[in-house]
């Protein structure tokens, strides 16, 4: 029998009165857990009781707070092993990728340990004689974060950390695909013995995510997801008066110049396309080859792609796992379909595979489409898969043409030996990670996570100081105390 998921309310695990679905593993389609679509009534449980915790954990000093992120770090590194086997078994990707998540999470608790430093304010002496004026960060109260299924350790700890370091009390909401690596990772957060009410797990659907953007005691929203649902919960918050972040979705390009290293550049791109199934936002999924580059490129990349081992991601050798269910498996393959119609060439072909002792899995293996229309729709739309186009540029001006042709702008990456390429690339590549020579521009936890266009609605990022600024309002205190030493002025 699966096991039944709980909410994590008020510092204790609750059984949900609710409806319930299936979690499956997408590499052999069995049913791993049961997940509840909590209502909206026992989300405002949830969010009332983070209000009444906040009114005391605001009062507890900073210094005292990131001791429990000190701990928790250590928790989570204790956990590593369990955690990464959890998020392979329910999101698909292989065991390294889900180690290098949970790293990457990591990162974002240690960085938050930061806090102290990273929320001071700022002051001023005798702005006017006997004035002194002073600017103060302050937590908002109760925040929430809606993740998605492809980094279910990660993306919480984008948020987590920060939000209750800067003294607001926090509510996940992780998508109901993945829901068990966040039961583990607030199993963890039950060892650390935190008020009641600081850190809340309420599992669910659209009615539970409707239910956060729309009580009045939620003051912030972060999400991550694509980006029609980022335009939703972006409208929906602001409509109600509370601060979001929403990043959306991409179609990440690289440029490939004549003078690149091109077996370095291949096997980062390979990466960069193929892992982790083409599911994450960083994913590059448009390559821009420049003049000469055109050939060496296209056969190497080919190759690359035929010979990448798919498979389950606990089995040894295995460089990529399946996508997350077979209605994404479906989508993708059409969305090939409808790019060979509109004019593509079809170099490597992942439809219609299976893996061996794993045939119920959501298998769409390495494709690599070529001479890819730019208005086309497999140019324009994010697949979300392991899926690879090719476009053909004669210069670097045509390139950054092609890349800025989208209505994306999460990441664009250039690959050259040529500082001036490079610096001409950065400035004019239209989008809000750029990396050079780098397939994956994943900002660290001390850098924001930055989106431009289509891809990042609201102002402020997730990670770093981007995270501290979101979290906290400032207060700006402009103050004269009399006594006999001001008045002789």
């Amino acid at each position: 029998m699966s096991e039944i998921l709980l909410n994590y309310i008020n510092g204790a695990w609750q059984r949900a009165d609710a409806s319930y679905q299936s979690v499956r593993n997408p590499a052999t389609g069995t049913i791993l857990a049961e997940v509840p679509l909590t209502p909206a009534q026992v989300v405002a449980q949830a969010v009332e009781c983070a209000h009444a915790a906040f009114l005391e954990w605001r009062l507890v000093p900073a210094t005292e707070r990131i001791q429990y992120l000190f701990r928790l770090k250590f928790l989570l590194e204790d956990a590593l092993d369990d955690l990464a086997r959890t998020i392979t078994n329910e999101c698909g990707k292989t065991y390294a990728e889900s180690i290098g998540e949970l790293r990457r999470g990591i990162e974002n608790v240690e960085t938050a340990c930061g806090i102290p430093v990273l929320m001071q304010g700022y002051n001023n002496e005798d702005v006017a004689r006997g004035i002194d004026e002073h600017m103060i960060r302050q937590p908002l109260g109760v925040v929430a974060a809606i993740t998605p299924f492809n980094f279910p350790a990660m993306i919480p700890l984008w948020f987590l950390p920060y939000a209750i370091a800067t003294g607001n009390t926090f509510i996940l909401k992780p998508s109901e695909r993945v829901p068990m690596t966040s039961a583990k990772l607030f199993a963890l957060i039950d060892r650390l013995n935190l008020p009641k009410g600081v850190l809340q797990l309420v599992n669910g659907g659209k009615e539970t995510v409707d239910a956060l953007l729309d009580h009045p005691l939620v003051r912030a929203i972060s999400f991550v997801g694509s980006t029609p649902v980022a335009k939703y919960i972006y409208s929906r918050a602001a409509a109600n008066g509370k601060r979001a972040q929403c990043q959306g979705g991409a179609k990440n390009p690289v440029v490939i110049m004549p003078d690149a290293d091109m077996e370095m550049t291949t096997r980062i791109v390979a990466d960069s396309a193929f892992g982790c199934a083409g599911q994450r936002c960083l994913a590059s999924s448009v390559a821009i080859t420049v003049g000469e580059a055109r050939h060496i490129f296209t056969e190497s990349i080919a190759d690359a792609a035929l010979s990448r081992v798919v498979g389950y991601g606990l089995d040894d050798g295995v460089q990529m796992g399946p996508v997350i269910s077979a209605e994404s498996k479906a989508r993708i393959e059409a969305i090939i379909a409808r790019g060979e119609l509109e004019g593509a060439q079809t170099l490597v072909d992942g439809r219609g595979k299976t893996v061996h002792g794993y045939e119920d899995g959501y298998w769409v293996y390495p494709t690599v489409l070529d001479n890819v229309p730019p208005e086309s729709q497999v140019a324009q739309t994010e697949i979300f898969g392991p899926v690879l186009s090719l476009m053909h540029a004669r210069d670097l001006d045509e390139a950054i043409r092609l890349v800025n042709a989208r209505s994306y702008g999460n990441m664009a990456c250039i690959f050259t030996a040529s500082g001036a390429a490079a610096r001409q690339f950065r400035a004019q590549a239209s989008a809000g990670n750029i990396g050079i020579n780098v397939g994956v521009a994943a900002p660290m936890a001390f850098y924001p996570f930055s989106g431009w266009n289509e891809s990042f609605f609201g102002d402020l990022h997730g990670q770093g100081k981007h995270a501290v600024e979101f979290y906290t309002q400032t207060k700006v205190v402009v103050e004269r105390w009399y006594s006999s030493w001001t008045r002789q002025f």
